[in-house]
């Protein structure tokens, strides 16, 4: 076990430091509200990332996604949200700005992002960093097709996405800038 007492600079050293989520959250059945979903497929496909980052298609599970909050330093949140901005705008938004909030229900199928985050404050896991980082969709019809304006807006999102792990602290790798080392 490495001693990282004072600072920490070596990839080991973080691991034992760090515990980080990342969420792509929404239905992919829903043209734009997918983005989330499919912004994380493009992370894992493209990027390696240090075994302390762990990277969960929440979908639209709800309140299942509770458990993987817990005990976690960092979080991040990948979806499509309303800014009331043009669609295909980029947004973040912080900690307690992110909405958490219990609203009513017709059915449990609609349980959303700001319920999660609800539950997460009332049992005492809300996470101690948290960002959301979304775009504006245009569509939320259904289809598996997302919006021209999102489907293009998915790279500036990703790029979003990259730049705060770095941040982090986290060691991002395209996977093909290994190729011939």
């Amino acid at each position: 076990m490495s001693n990282c007492s004072g600072g920490c600079a070596t990839e080991s050293c973080l691991e034992e430091l760090l515990n980080i989520a990342v969420f792509g959250i929404g239905n992919i059945l829903l043209s734009d509200d997918g983005v989330g979903v499919h912004t994380l497929n493009r992370l894992k496909e493209e990027y390696d990332l240090p075994e302390y980052v762990e990277l969960i298609d929440g979908g639209t599970k709800g309140l299942d996604l509770l458990p993987f909050l817990e005990e976690r330093d960092k979080v991040m949140i990948i979806d499509a949200a309303n800014f009331n901005k043009e669609p295909g705008t980029i947004g973040t938004v912080e900690g307690e700005k992110i909405p958490a909030f219990l609203s009513k229900k017709l059915s449990v199928h609609q349980i959303g992002l700001p319920d999660l985050l609800f539950a997460a404050k009332l049992t005492n896991i809300f996470p101690p960093e948290i960002c959301l980082i979304g775009i504006q969709p245009e569509s939320m019809a259904t289809s598996v097709e997302m919006s021209d304006v999102v489907s293009k807006g998915v790279e500036p999102l990703l790029e979003k996405v990259i730049e705060r792990l770095k941040a982090w602290g986290v060691e991002v790798v395209r996977k093909n800038s290994r190729i011939g080392k």
